[in-house]
């Protein structure tokens, strides 16, 4: 049984800085495409950014292309989100999913695994 936990979460400063991390268990961390997805209050949970299984092929959502950047270490089995930039948009739960696949999809209904997510918080 796969299992994800989060961490790094928190409250932050406009143009502030954050790296969330995702730490996997139970399987193979490298039969596993990992993504991360956030939630806001009061909206549908939405893609933000993918790894493909190999780490050589990376997808992101327009919202958060060219200040975002995944990224995932097999040495820890684990998978990061670096926040650069941040807006209060970017406010929401941030949660990690894993796909047992090569590729990274953007479906969150395809993925089987998550984490318990982490509040993210970015203040004006």
């Amino acid at each position: 049984q796969v299992q994800l936990v989060e961490s790094g979460g928190g409250l932050v400063q406009a143009g502030d800085s954050l790296t969330l991390a995702c730490t996997f268990s139970g399987r193979s961390f490298v039969s596993y495409a990992m993504s991360w997805f956030r939630q806001a209050p009061g909206e549908e949970r939405k893609f933000v950014a993918g790894i493909n299984w190999n780490g050589d092929t990376t997808l992101y959502a327009d919202s958060v292309k060219g200040r975002f950047t995944i990224s995932r270490d097999y040495t820890k089995n684990t998978a990061y989100l670096r926040m650069s930039t941040m807006n209060p948009e970017d406010t929401a739960v941030y949660y990690c999913a894993a796909l047992f696949n090569i590729v990274v999809v953007r479906g969150a209904d395809d993925y089987y695994y998550w984490g318990q997510g982490t509040q993210v918080t970015v203040s004006s």
